[in-house]
């Protein structure tokens, strides 16, 4: 079952630690998913990610 982190928001896909930010603060609920290509991006910048990935929108 794939998890969000509560912290960064990175959408993890096995275990409950997160490996962007190393938080164990995971859950099963969130709303839409995004994914990160490019960091400068505009989306990237507005949802304040720095890391390439998949991410959740709302956690």
């Amino acid at each position: 079952m794939k998890r969000a982190c509560k912290i960064c928001k990175a959408i993890i896909q096995a275990g409950n630690i997160c490996p962007n930010c190393k938080s164990g603060d995971t859950t099963t609920s969130y709303q839409g998913t995004v994914i990160i290509f490019d960091t400068e991006s505009e989306i990237a910048k507005k949802l304040s990610i720095g890391a390439t990935g998949k991410y959740a929108l709302r956690v």
